[in-house]
């Protein structure tokens, strides 16, 4: 494997592992956490982490490593015969597909309509009601997603 690739394939690796790992924490703990709250206190809470989450370091991880699977799903299909291209475009795939385009998909729209409702309204506790379902069952998605394309990623590496 080239050294430059290498340390790409490595890069994501760890990218995907990280945001698996920051998405697993909201399915499995913090999604539970604010359903057991009132809802006013949980629109209120999920509104502040929508607007906290958009930070370098964040945002860095979750959109540089979209754009290092867009350079592996390149490089994977010029090196097509090479081992392990296979799994360097099945985890390039899997991060860009279900992590990226999933999360602009479907988690920002409902996170902007969420933005939009005034937590102490008839209409926030409906809007609520279908984010903590619709929004937590794409969010399972972009957490397995990162996490298989991690595994990918690793058996590019080994296959090297």
């Amino acid at each position: 494997m080239v050294p430059i690739l290498l340390i790409l394939t490595f890069l994501a690796a760890l990218g995907a592992g990280l945001v698996a790992g920051f998405f697993l924490a909201f399915s499995a703990t913090v999604m539970w956490a604010l359903e057991r709250q009132p809802s006013p206190a949980g629109i209120a809470a999920m509104q502040t982490i929508n607007v906290v989450v958009l930070n370098p370091i964040f945002l860095g991880v979750f959109f540089g490593t979209a754009i290092l699977s867009l350079v592996l799903d390149i490089v994977a299909l010029v090196r097509w015969l090479e081992p392990g291209s296979g799994y360097l475009l099945a985890g390039s795939l899997l991060y860009f597909v279900g992590t990226f385009l999933v999360t602009l998909v479907f988690n920002v729209p409902l996170n902007n309509r969420l933005a939009a409702v005034n937590p102490d309204s008839t209409e926030g506790k409906a809007v609520w009601t279908h984010y903590l379902r619709v929004w937590t069952a794409w969010n399972h998605v972009r957490t397995v997603a990162p996490l298989a394309a991690a595994a990918c990623f690793i058996l590019a590496i080994a296959q090297q």
